[in-house]
């Protein structure tokens, strides 16, 4: 079994044929995946999905989205939470952040993200991070907030900046930017990291590996597109896919322990 540590299902893009989509996954293998939230009024379409597919989910407020969003929506999800709790497949609190790529209010950016870890720390879940241009502001917040540990989605910092994660309990994600030759820092980690410190991601239907580009577009990229990412890292780490597979799962539910339960369910 493949699991997709990071797949937004619930997109707009999804919308024409999403059975199918699951389909196409399920018939390479990828048979889990989880979906984080980009804000909380999303949280009642990605649970629906959830539950008609067996996935889990996440629930949070993305750095990218919090223009204009008010401060009350960290109590709106902290409500939220709490009452997704008894629901097994909600498994995280995501995708939270700070993005230092695209302009935006950082401060801002760093309220939310101090406040969401709160609502992690307080309902004991682990949450699923945003990092662009900004592993060091997030460790800064890490360190203060502690929360139970998680995963860091598209990570492309330094190895010191990975040890200092993995030292906080967090695994790092890895998806289709591995399948890029230029992609030398990102192809070293996913070829070097401890076995207990990664997982496949594919953070569909974003970040295209190559065979979702063409001279003149980018297509869509789905969870189907993991088993393919996994096949690269499988070569990059040179081992067997069988075991590149059970470690994934490994550290998928170590990441996100109450994946675990939603797996021996299904």
């Amino acid at each position: 079994m493949w699991i997709d540590t990071h797949c937004h299902l619930d997109a707009d893009e999804f919308d024409p044929d999403r059975d199918a989509v699951v389909e196409r996954a399920r018939a390479v293998g990828v048979d889990m995946l989880v979906m984080p939230t980009g804000h909380v009024d999303d949280g009642a379409k990605v649970a629906g999905i959830a539950h008609r597919h067996g996935f889990g989910y996440a629930l949070g407020l993305h750095p990218l989205w919090i223009d204009g969003v008010p401060e009350v929506d960290v109590e709106r999800l902290r409500d939220a939470a709490r009452e997704a709790l008894a629901d097994p497949h909600f498994v995280a609190i995501g995708e939270i952040g700070i993005d230092c790529f695209e302009p935006g209010d950082v401060a801002r950016q760093e309220w939310f993200f101090r406040e969401q870890l709160r609502v992690a720390r307080d309902c004991s879940l682990p949450v699923i991070v945003h990092v662009r241009r900004s592993a060091d502001l997030l460790l800064k917040h890490l360190r203060r907030i502690e929360v139970a540990g998680g995963i860091v989605h598209a990570f492309n910092g330094s190895a010191q900046q990975a040890a200092q994660f993995v030292a906080l309990g967090f695994r790092l994600g890895f998806g289709g930017a591995l399948t890029y030759s230029g992609s030398k820092r990102i192809r070293a980690h996913a070829a070097s990291l401890p076995e207990g410190a990664w997982v496949l991601e594919t953070d569909a239907p974003y970040i295209a590996p190559t065979w979702r580009r063409r001279p003149d577009a980018v297509d869509r990229t789905e969870p189907a597109d993991l088993a393919r990412i996994a096949d690269e890292m499988a070569a990059l780490r040179a081992v067997d896919c069988r075991d590149l597979a059970r470690a994934n799962q490994r550290n998928a539910v170590a990441a996100l322990p109450r994946l675990g339960a939603l797996l021996a369910a299904a």
